[in-house]
């Protein structure tokens, strides 16, 4: 009788930790089918709007910082999603052999490593100033972390490392380090 118990108590044991973990999983702040599918539909109107793909318009490349990449071209607008307009941020990370701010200008699409996106996203999470965070392959896919979770949504949330923890030492409070227009 008394081994019973003991099959039953770990069995109990094991159920809810399966259970527990599955729930954390679950509950990933990144990388979940809703952000997967808003970063497609942000892609798609970024398309639509020539902010990202062939031919997309381009400001002047300049020397970056890790982890974006060796060279950089950054501009900031606004795009519909879902029938809601925010401010977007794109940030087109070039890097590889030979890359330097001429060549990027003269052949961006050769040396385009990733496009990392802030949308500002009114309610997606008031905590961090509603923005929504993506880092796509120049053909629109995402990328993924060393876990393989997809880079969108509330990237590295809580963690002492990652998007949110990085922009929220900007300066003026807004998560923005190249002006402070957007609030």
């Amino acid at each position: 009788m008394e081994i019973i118990k003991m099959i039953k108590r770990i069995f109990m044991t094991l159920a809810f930790t399966v259970f527990a973990l599955s729930t954390t999983v679950s509950a990933a702040p990144f990388g979940e089918t809703e952000d997967i599918t808003y970063s497609q539909n942000l892609w798609s109107a970024m398309v639509n709007a020539g902010y990202v793909g062939p031919n997309s318009i381009m400001s002047q490349p300049y020397t970056g910082t890790p982890p974006h990449g060796k060279i950089l071209d950054t501009f900031d607008s606004t795009v519909t999603v879902n029938g809601t307009t925010g401010a977007v941020i794109i940030k087109r990370n070039y890097g590889g052999p030979d890359v330097s701010i001429e060549n990027v200008a003269n052949e961006p699409a050769k040396y385009l490593k990733a496009v990392t996106v802030m949308f500002k996203r009114s309610g997606f999470d008031p905590e961090d100033k509603d923005w929504f965070w993506v880092k796509f392959k120049p053909d629109g896919s995402l990328h993924e972390n060393g876990k393989g979770m997809k880079l969108a949504g509330k990237i590295a949330k809580g963690m002492p490392k990652g998007c949110i923890a990085c922009h929220k030492s900007a300066p003026g409070g807004d998560f923005m380090f190249k002006n402070d227009r957007i609030k």
